[in-house]
């Protein structure tokens, strides 16, 4: 049962009831991320029931010994074995709800220092709950057993089913296997890779190499989970273990893929930290890095934090360790949805309509798979775009692709407001949509979020230059260039075009040849006006020449194609009359366009 949202807009939500916290119970220990073996689901179960029965006083560490681990009498506080379940019920607890439960209805902790469970909603609740059955409603609280849970009727039946479960997973150590159909993760999308972070240690002596270690862990903490195509054991899981932690038990007990770890080494004013990440299946180093700092030159809270930028965009970015692992050894469970978010960034770096076409299936059918998988929707949206901007496989009949890719970034929004694929994605398709002004601030919004996302500082980058801000367009570029020189042909080639615009011939060859899209039209069309200006005639024609080939309607509607792009008027001119000098034939709406740069010098950039 969902009790309603109140009417009143001020008013707090309700909180869960008794048996919305039942549901929630069952649907925790029935998951395949939640162990089945040892006694979490009887400890769990026991103490939800004590605090819906009203006794939340009782939960001590002696009760739940001989409820739950029958325990003699005698227990006393020297015995560990509550200390240490309730330590893997958090953990198990905190696993659940990064992998499987985050969209379930309900949150279920065991806060530190006690054993008395709390209930709140995971997150906003529907705008559309069920009907309350007949009734007066009631409010139970979300930290203790306030007078409420006594108003109640007795359940004494419900009682008698959750002990009886508890009893049988005991004994037997099995839970019943959902349908994985059903589960929470189909729905919000398949396991990316999953991620945990040792404690740094301190190789040093002296009070800094501490403060430093203690405050780097913690900035990594906060850096990469701005990542959303990674998830990331939080700081309850971190501060469980040792710096030293045994990869194996990273895999058995939390099923990470991924380590993090590493060490902070201070010799006077000189910090030296060294960063890995490894492999929990077989402990291999798939990355490290060292960082050498002064801190003569700059404060602690400085350096820790311009460390912690480096190795989240290193390991965790579109382009960066993770990915790359994962594209080439994609992990066991995939099933096909997460590798298509790995396609999406191949198909990115190659921009060609044959990969266009097997990254919009692929992505359609993981949002038909898990339609509450915002990064997926995200993706589909700049796919559905290119249909659009690129001419890449059109769909015919309605909605038209620029509504397509609308709805389906604000579809991604809705599931996940802070995901940087989905502030980029709606950015890209409100400017495509004639909004550049609201795109761009959604750019600012997303770029605030995640400022370490080569993807996003592209696209943005991209965006911000077109609209005439080529100066901050092209430093934003190389940004993400320099965090991420391996991949991104196209955010070359958006380089190369605001040097050209910046009348930087030298830069911009450079970087047209670094983007080398053969199969991307654009490409072509770029490249001619650069080689023109350069001086470069017989390279410039050709290029215009396989330009026209591979996207013919574009010259005889060059100025729709540049307005739909929100060139600036004197931008457009100048793009037309190089085109014009390459070879291209220019209707005279575009002869127009020409004179405008030469009638209106005041409009050319500065």
């Amino acid at each position: 049962m969902q009790i309603p949202m109140p009417s009143g807009r001020d008013q707090p939500p309700p909180r869960p009831c008794p048996e919305d916290v039942r549901a929630q119970l069952s649907r925790i220990v029935t998951s395949p991320e939640f162990p089945s073996a040892g006694r979490g689901t009887a400890f769990l179960s026991y103490v939800i029931e004590e605090a819906l029965a009203g006794r939340a006083q009782r939960i001590k560490g002696y009760s739940i010994a001989i409820e739950v681990f029958k325990r003699d009498e005698g227990f006393t506080q020297d015995d560990p074995v509550v200390r240490i379940e309730a330590g893997r019920l958090r953990r198990a607890l905190e696993r659940y709800y990064l992998i499987a439960g985050q969209r379930d209805p309900i949150r279920i902790d065991i806060p530190k220092g006690g054993y008395i469970p709390t209930f709140s909603w995971n997150s906003a609740i529907p705008s559309e709950p069920a009907e309350a059955e007949a009734g007066p409603s009631t409010e139970p609280s979300d930290t203790t057993a306030d007078p409420w849970w006594r108003s109640r009727r007795p359940v004494v039946a419900a009682l008698i089913l959750i002990a009886g479960l508890a009893g049988a997973f005991y004994l037997t150590g099995s839970r019943p296997v959902s349908d994985p159909a059903s589960s929470s993760a189909d729905a919000s999308g398949p396991a990316g890779p999953t991620l945990v972070i040792a404690p740094f240690a301190n190789l040093g002596s002296g009070p800094d190499a501490e403060l430093y270690a203690l405050g780097l862990t913690e900035e990594l903490l906060t850096a990469l989970p701005r990542f959303k195509e990674i998830k990331v054991f939080g700081r309850e899981t971190s501060k469980t273990l040792s710096p030293d932690v045994d990869v194996s038990r990273v895999r058995s007990e939390f099923g990470a893929r991924y380590l993090l770890a590493g060490g902070i080494r201070a010799s006077g004013s000189r910090i030296r930290v060294t960063a890995r990440l490894l492999d929990t299946s077989d402990g291999a180093i798939l990355w490290s890095q060292d960082y050498d700092n002064d801190l003569q030159s700059r404060d602690l809270f400085a350096i820790q934090s311009d460390v912690a930028s480096k190795v989240a965009t290193a390991i965790a970015q579109p382009y960066g360790i993770m990915a790359k692992i994962d594209a080439a050894k994609p992990p066991p469970d995939d099933l096909g949805a997460y590798a298509c978010t790995l396609s999406f960034y191949s198909y990115r770096a190659e921009l060609s309509a044959e990969r266009h076409a097997e990254v919009r299936d692929c992505l359609e059918k993981a949002v038909a798979r898990y339609p509450s998988f915002a990064t997926a929707w995200a993706m589909l949206s700049i796919v559905y775009l290119d249909e659009d901007r690129f001419k890449f496989n059109p769909r015919p009949g309605t909605p038209a692709p620029l509504e397509r890719s609308l709805q389906a970034a604000r579809r991604a929004i809705q599931l996940d407001p802070d995901s940087t694929r989905a502030l980029q994605a709606l950015m890209t398709a409100l400017f495509f949509n004639r909004q550049p002004e609201e795109a761009l601030r959604v750019g600012e919004q997303a770029l605030a979020t995640n400022p370490n996302d080569t993807e996003l500082l592209g696209e943005f980058g991209t965006r911000l230059a077109i609209s005439g801000e080529w100066v901050r367009g092209a430093a934003l570029l190389d940004q993400a260039l320099v965090l991420n020189p391996g991949g991104g042909g196209f955010y070359h080639g958006s380089r190369a075009l605001a040097a050209y615009m910046l009348d930087d011939d030298k830069t911009a060859v450079r970087e047209i040849r670094q983007a080398d899209l053969q199969k991307f039209p654009l490409f072509h069309a770029v490249a001619a006006v650069i080689y023109v200006d350069a001086g470069m005639q017989d390279e410039a024609r050709a290029e215009a020449v396989k330009f026209n080939e591979m996207q013919p309607s574009f010259v005889p509607n060059i100025v729709a194609e540049l307005t739909s792009r929100n060139f600036q008027p004197a931008d457009q001119a100048r793009l037309i009359a190089a085109l014009a000098k390459a070879g291209l034939p220019a209707s005279d709406e575009a002869s127009a366009a020409i004179s405008l740069r030469t009638d209106a010098p005041s409009l050319q950039p500065q």
